[in-house]
C-alpha cells in the first residue's frame, strides 16, 4: 500500500518531520493503543458479573428517558450504550470509510482490490459456516455475528509484534477492516431492522438531508449540525432502524476536501504572520491576527479530518470501553459453559471467526492476486496474510453489538458472548503465533539478532 500509511518506525525522518503523521497513522496509533483499554473493560465486566451479578445488572438496567418535544425514547443504561454511544462510534466509522474510499488507500483500485476480496471472503465464509450449523434453529438470526472484525483489538495485537512484521501490514489490515465495517453496516441496515415506522424514518432522512444542505452551504457553526444529528438519531430510534446508522450517514456526509485551497491559505497565513511580527505583538492587534491564522488553518484542513481527530480518541478510549463494560459481562458458571459448549450458536461463532476468517480472508486475497486484479503491499508475503487473516477473527466489539441486535433472549446472547470471547482469544493467539514465526524467519534470513 501507499508509503503514507507505512509504520513510522521503519524510517528515520528528520526530527521535525517525525511530528507530521498522516490521518491513517494517527488512526492506527489510537486504535492500537485503545485495544488495551478495551480488553481491560471487557475483563472488568466479566469479573464483575461473576462476582456480583446483581449490582452489575442493577446498574446497566437503570431506566433512562430521552425527550425531544413530544418524542420520548425510553431505554436502559445498557441499551443507551448500544444505541447512543455506539452511534458516535459509527459516526467515526463513517468518517473513516469516506476518507479511505475517496482520498485514502481504497481510492486506488489496484491497491483496494486485494483488501476488498480478502474482506468479502472473510465475511461470506464465516456467515456460511454459521448458517450451516444454525439454519432453522433459534440462533439462525445470528449469522452476522462472525462477519465482524474488531480493528482496535486486531491492530493492538499487531503492534505488540513490533519490527517482526512489515509496516505495510497494519495498513493492509486496516483496509480489510474498513471494508468489513461497510459490510457490517449494510447487514445491520438491511437484515437487523424491525418493523418500520415510515414517518419517523422520513423525518430522520429529512434531518440528514438538512445536514447535507448545510455542508453544501459551508455552514461553519457546529451547533446546528449537532442538533440535527440528535434529531436524526431520535427519529431513527423511533423508526425501527438501528439508530447507529444515523451516525454512519452523518460521517459519510462530512466533506473530505478543505473549504479553501491549502496553498492559498498558507500564503495568506504568511501575510498574517508578517503583520504579526510588524505589529510588535501588541495585545489588540495580535489577538485579531491569531484568530485569522486559526480560521485559515481550519479552512485548509478538511472537516472530516478535523472531526475524526476530535472524536476518535473519545470513541476509542470512552465509547468502546463503556460498551464493552455494559455488554461483555457474561456469567461463566457451569450451567452457562455447559450450554455454550453444546450450543450451535457458540460453535458457529467460534468456527466462523477462527476457521472462516483465516480461510476466507487468505483465499480472497490469493484469488485477487491470482486473477491479476491486484498486488500485495510491499514487504508483505503470504505467511503474513495468513497471520493477518487470523487476527481478523478477533470480532469482539462489533460481534457483540450484532449479537445484541440479533437476539432478544438473554440466554442466546450469553451463548453468543461466550463464543465471541473464546474465538477472539483463539484468533489472537493463532495470529501472534503465525506472525511471530514468520518474523523470526525474516530476522534469521537477514542475520539480525532476535
Amino acid at each position: 500500500m501507499a508509503d503514507a500509511s507505512a509504520n513510522p518506525r521503519r524510517s528515520s525522518p528528520p526530527s521535525g518531520a517525525r511530528k507530521l503523521i498522516t490521518p491513517v497513522q494517527q488512526f492506527m496509533h489510537t486504535e492500537s493503543s485503545s485495544g488495551l483499554v478495551l480488553a481491560l473493560a471487557a475483563l472488568v465486566a466479566m469479573v464483575w458479573v461473576n462476582v456480583d451479578a446483581s449490582s452489575y445488572l442493577d446498574l446497566w438496567k437503570t431506566k433512562l428517558s430521552i425527550g425531544l418535544g413530544d418524542e420520548v425514547v425510553s431505554t436502559t443504561l445498557q441499551k443507551f450504550a448500544k444505541d447512543a454511544l455506539m452511534a458516535v462510534f459509527f459516526l467515526v466509522v463513517g468518517l473513516e470509510i469516506k476518507r479511505e474510499i475517496t482520498i485514502g488507500e481504497l481510492a486506488q483500485l489496484r491497491l483496494a482490490v486485494v483488501p476488498l476480496f480478502a474482506a468479502l471472503g472473510g465475511m461470506i465464509l464465516p456467515a456460511a459456516i454459521y448458517v450451516s450449523l444454525n439454519a432453522g434453529g433459534p440462533g439462525a438470526d445470528g449469522w452476522g455475528i462472525p462477519m465482524a472484525t474488531d480493528i482496535a483489538f486486531a491492530l493492538g495485537v499487531l503492534v505488540l509484534l513490533g519490527r517482526r512484521v512489515p509496516g505495510q501490514l497494519g495498513a493492509f489490515l486496516l483496509g480489510i477492516a474498513v471494508i468489513d465495517d461497510i459490510g457490517a453496516i449494510l447487514v445491520i441496515a438491511i437484515f437487523y431492522t424491525g418493523s418500520l415506522d415510515v414517518v419517523a424514518l422520513a423525518l430522520a432522512a429529512a434531518s440528514l438531508a438538512a445536514v447535507w444542505v448545510m455542508f453544501a452551504w459551508r455552514v461553519r457553526i457546529v451547533v446546528p449540525y449537532a442538533v440535527l444529528g440528535i434529531v436524526a438519531w431520535v427519529f431513527m430510534t423511533r423508526s425501527g432502524v438501528s439508530p447507529t446508522l444515523a451516525g454512519v450517514v452523518l460521517g459519510l456526509l462530512v466533506p473530505v476536501t478543505p473549504w479553501s485551497d491549502p496553498q492559498e491559505s498558507a500564503g495568506r497565513a504568511r501575510e498574517v504572520a508578517d503583520e504579526l511580527v510588524e505589529s510588535g505583538h501588541t495585545r489588540g492587534a495580535s489577538l485579531g491576527q491569531w484568530r485569522r491564522m486559526d480560521d485559515l488553518g481550519r479552512q485548509a484542513v478538511p472537516m472530516a479530518e478535523r472531526l475524526e481527530i476530535l472524536l476518535h480518541p473519545w470513541t476509542a478510549f470512552l465509547v468502546l470501553p463503556v460498551f464493552a463494560l455494559a455488554w461483555a459481562g457474561v456469567p461463566l458458571d457451569g450451567e452457562v459453559l455447559r450450554r455454550a459448549a453444546e450450543s450451535p450458536i457458540t460453535i458457529g461463532i467460534v468456527v466462523g471467526l477462527v476457521v472462516g476468517k483465516i480461510v476466507g480472508v487468505a483465499f480472497g486475497a490469493w484469488l485477487a492476486v491470482r486473477l491479476g486484479l491486484g498486488v500485495l503491499p510491499p514487504g508483505v508475503r503470504w505467511p503474513h496474510v495468513v497471520g493477518v487473516s487470523a487476527l481478523a477473527g478477533i470480532g469482539f466489539t462489533v460481534s457483540v453489538f450484532v449479537a445484541s441486535l440479533a437476539f432478544t433472549d438473554a440466554a442466546l446472547i450469553d451463548e453468543a458472548k461466550v463464543g465471541i470471547v473464546a474465538a477472539s482469544v483463539l484468533a489472537a493467539t493463532l495470529g501472534v503465533a503465525v506472525l511471530s514465526l514468520v518474523g523470526r524467519g525474516r530476522e534469521a534470513a537477514a542475520g539480525t539478532p532476535r
